[in-house]
């Protein structure tokens, strides 16, 4: 098949992530791929070196940019429908908000040029643009134009059914239009196990004793992403658990915030921060630490939560979106959203049960193993596109 994928812009993220491995996997199964994006701007890192030479096609759309500009964007409209005119595929493939809604505009306004209702167009939903923590007038707004979109869209994929769920609930679409195909990760630096020396050095840079009971989350240092809720509890577990150390792995622009934060409360020999690491880092962060902490209140599934257990380690989640598709009483402890009082309960428990973290983290790590395996999401993947064809 010839198969476009469009994402805004290739940042440090989940979704590019899941697009990066969805497009490498294809290609090597013979797929003709091709992938486009904006710029990789932004504090948060970028992934464009890691796409290189992974055997599928890259073009680079220098005005797609995250934010909405009618000038930039009706210019990247016309490119993109020129591109899909040269390239003649057999499916679009779109991907986050703005290369979601003008990849599809693009691409269903192509219908019957070359094939009879080719290319046919489908989108990954990796999270929704519309959630409660913003105007109801936003919302609104938002819920228009995917409504609009949805029109122009074949088929969708959720990377959990809460993206469905939320999605057909707003009348995006129809529920046979969905399928979940949940965002696979490379798994085996995950899966390896780590030295305990690589796992000291790692500590020994953060100034992290050997002994330390550590608590990781893994996001970006953003509003919505809950840091404050850990930090929160921080100041009760800190008093009851000595030897408890906080690892923030992650940048963004509430860093000094938090930092300033962390000072003023007296946390700072237990408040760790990285800063920004590379994806080759993040499973010897999470198999450094004893359990991961993940209190962000708007995600599609966060990817960290399976990396977590892939590494063995149970997660105390916020119970938001996807995150009660791999978080349960069996993997770790899910727990309402904003209530620091169940957060710091939830934490202690584990911390105080060292064979209770073990057997959570076992249980965690076969639960998601097959889950979340670059084939079973292209294999999904690609039923959907010969479903569109046939």
């Amino acid at each position: 098949m010839k198969i476009v994928h469009i994402i805004t812009r290739l940042i440090l993220g989940g979704a590019q992530e899941n697009t990066i491995i969805t497009c490498k996997v294809l290609a090597q199964r013979g797929h003709d791929v091709t992938l486009m994006t904006g710029p990789a701007l932004g504090p948060e890192g970028e992934l464009f070196n890691q796409a290189k030479g992974q055997g599928y096609k890259i073009v680079v759309i220098d005005r797609l940019r995250r934010a909405i500009n009618p000038f930039n964007d009706t210019i990247t409209y016309f490119q993109i429908k020129k591109l899909f005119q040269q390239l003649q595929p057999d499916i679009v493939h779109t991907h986050s908000a703005k290369a979601g809604i003008l990849g599809r505009f693009a691409g269903s306004n192509l219908k019957g040029n070359w094939a009879k209702n080719l290319p046919a167009v489908v989108h990954t939903i990796h999270g929704l643009a519309f959630h409660p923590y913003q105007s109801e007038a936003l919302n609104k707004f938002y819920i228009a134009i995917e409504k609009s979109a949805a029109k122009r869209t074949d088929f969708f994929i959720g990377v959990a059914d809460a993206m469905t769920a939320q999605a057909t609930a707003v009348g995006i679409g129809n529920p046979g239009q969905y399928v979940t195909a949940y965002s696979a990760i490379d798994e085996d630096d995950f899966l390896e196990s780590v030295s305990k020396e690589r796992r000291n050095d790692f500590r020994r840079k953060y100034g992290i004793a050997e002994d330390a009971v550590v608590l990781v989350t893994v996001a970006r240092l953003f509003m919505l992403k809950g840091h404050e809720y850990i930090i929160e509890s921080a100041k009760e577990l800190s008093k009851r658990f000595a030897n408890c150390v906080w690892l923030f792995v992650g940048d963004g622009n509430l860093s000094e915030h938090f930092k300033q934060q962390v000072r003023e409360l007296g946390l700072a020999d237990k408040v760790k921060f990285t800063g920004l690491l590379p994806p080759s880092q993040i499973p010897l962060a999470i198999q450094s630490s004893d359990m991961l902490v993940h209190c962000s209140l708007r995600e599609g599934l966060a990817r960290t939560l399976p990396q977590a257990m892939l590494c063995g380690r149970p997660a105390v989640s916020f119970d938001v979106d996807g995150a009660r598709e791999v978080v349960n009483e069996n993997t770790g402890r899910l727990i309402e959203p904003k209530n620091v009082r169940q957060l710091i309960d939830a934490c202690a428990e584990l911390i105080e049960d060292k064979d209770l973290c073990q057997k959570l983290g076992r249980a965690g790590r076969e639960s998601v193993k097959e889950k979340f395996a670059p084939d079973t999401m292209v294999d999904t993947i690609e039923q959907v596109y010969r479903k569109l064809l046939e």
